[in-house]
């Protein structure tokens, strides 16, 4: 049967009739618990309310908010009606979200009270509904209060868009990445089993929920399997320690970006801290071997993945077990997915060991970006792969490595240098925080390396010692030529590196 002929079915109200009283969400900031029969209700109310505000099919929802329970009710309650969920990302600045507001046009804003000031600024008709996303008396609560069911409940097929995510920009504008009921369902199925998920799993949502990792590792996840989402609001690395080592609370999973295991093991705490980790999930950017090391030391074997917005996220996952087997291994292809390397003339690459650009198809690939058939053509080849813009090597076992961004890669005498190599013999160095290392130009070599690092205070490092290193680990025309250490490297609000920028510095000086 094809997938625009499957009807897309609704997990909370499913989880509402199985196991009503089972907390499908906690909020930390609030202490408020939903059971699946609360939340279920709240979301058919609030759905309610959207339909009054003229919101139908097809219709776009913004929500400008903070992590909270909130948030997926708001998501839960545009499926319920065909809409489509636009999550913001409350980072950017009023310009950035502007473009996006242009782009996506929604019909109705959920704006958290605490981003009144950044929502005046965007300068867009559309309804607004204000929630303090802790529960506390606001127009959302009051809405939700009325108890209302909406009088048309559409049946969108898993072909159906239910989501616009908005690409983090590390260059270029936003593109709004069409997540379809598909690619959300196939993305559960894919790395539920892999990152061993149940209906008894309790997950911490740290990442931003207007991020696909925050979306979907794992919380929407739980959802389809019955689970409990524990909702960090703000991200401090403390409070996520204190929480991941609750009995209480009984955290089993978590997921996060690279710096977010390093801010963690920097806490006072995290030695003694005792932890009950099933599945720490780690993606979003190439991670040090270092870190893997740390933590599997701790007890906790890191489960490296690969993913994108566009593909809902989950590519490639590493099983735990082979963790210390295939270290640095970003795994093997998702179970609805398949992978293949490509070269730069897009001939496929069959050899073991051989880099080329990872690329990727399946039910999990977003159909194309809203309102960017551009886009589109750049992105897709024409037998329907996506070129995903890294670079990876798979080796003799068929476990892909992930060696860094097609676009970070730069050339230096005729040799290719992949910067997430260097970076990781930096991160080897006693001190050493965050590392991250561009391509600059240079009069005989063409370009290159320049490594920007952040080390931990009270440490002394100079830059001849980080160039010593790198010359006993690396070959010579991966070697950094010079070091600037920094206080802080920039991110952008997925958790990644700002390369483009550090580029840009390094032009200059």
């Amino acid at each position: 049967m094809r997938s625009d002929a499957l009807v897309f079915r609704d997990w909370v109200a499913h989880y509402a009739r199985r196991r009503p009283a089972h907390v499908a969400a906690h909020d930390l900031a609030s202490d408020r618990r939903h059971d699946y029969r609360t939340f279920d209700a709240r979301i058919d109310a609030l759905a309610a309310h959207f339909e009054r505000e003229g919101v139908g099919e097809g219709d776009r929802v913004a929500a400008l908010a903070y992590n909270s329970t909130d948030v997926f009710e708001v998501q839960f309650a545009c499926w319920r009606l065909g809409a489509i969920f636009v999550p913001l990302n409350w980072r950017l600045a009023a310009r950035e979200l502007r473009m996006i507001t242009t782009d996506a046009q929604p019909k109705l804003l959920v704006l958290d009270d605490e981003l009144s000031g950044l929502a005046a600024e965007l300068e867009f008709d559309a309804a607004v509904l204000r929630t303090t996303g802790r529960g506390g008396p606001s127009a959302y609560e009051a809405a939700i209060a009325e108890r209302g069911t909406p009088e048309r409940r559409p049946a969108p097929t898993l072909d159906t868009t239910g989501t616009l995510l908005y690409t983090a920009g590390t260059t270029g504008v936003p593109k709004g990445a069409r997540v379809t009921h598909a690619m959300t369902l196939y993305n559960a199925i894919n790395l539920a089993v892999p990152a061993r998920i149940t209906r008894d799993s309790v997950h911490l949502v740290a990442l931003p929920l207007f991020h696909t990792g925050g979306l979907n590792c794992y919380a929407n996840i739980l959802f389809h399997t019955g689970g409990t989402n524990v909702v960090l609001r703000d991200w401090d690395p403390a409070e996520a320690l204190k929480h991941l080592a609750d009995r209480a609370l009984g955290i089993t999973h978590f997921f996060g970006v690279p710096a977010h295991y390093q801010f963690i093991a920097e806490q006072p705490g995290f030695a003694s801290a005792e932890l009950s980790l099933v599945t720490a999930g780690v993606g979003g950017a190439p991670c040090p071997i270092a870190m893997l090391e740390q933590w599997a030391n701790k007890g906790v074997p890191m489960q490296q993945g690969y993913g994108m917005t566009e593909t809902s996220p989950t590519v490639l996952v590493l099983d735990t077990e082979m963790a210390k087997a295939k270290l640095g291994s970003a795994g093997l292809p998702a179970l609805h997915t398949e992978v293949e390397l490509r070269t730069r003339e897009g001939a496929r690459i069959d050899a073991p060991d051989v880099v080329g650009e990872l690329c990727v198809r399946g039910p999990n690939v977003t159909p194309g970006y809203w309102n960017r058939p551009d886009a589109d053509a750049d992105t897709f080849s024409d037998d329907g792969w996506l070129g995903t813009g890294d670079a990876a090597r798979r080796d003799e076992d068929g476990y892909y490595f992930i060696v860094d961004r097609t676009k970070d890669m730069f050339i230096s005498g005729g040799e290719n240098v992949y910067p997430a190599e260097v970076e990781n013999a930096l991160y080897e160095l006693d001190g050493v925080v965050e590392a991250a290392v561009v391509g600059v130009p240079d009069e005989r070599w063409g370009e290159v390396g320049r490594a920007f690092v952040v080390i931990r205070p009270g440490a002394r490092l100079t830059d001849e010692a980080v160039v010593a290193h790198c010359r006993t680990a690396l070959a010579k025309f991966k070697v950094p030529k010079s070091v600037v250490f920094v206080d802080a490297l920039p991110r952008n609000a997925a958790g990644k590196i700002l390369k483009r920028q550090l580029k840009e510095r390094g032009e200059k000086s």
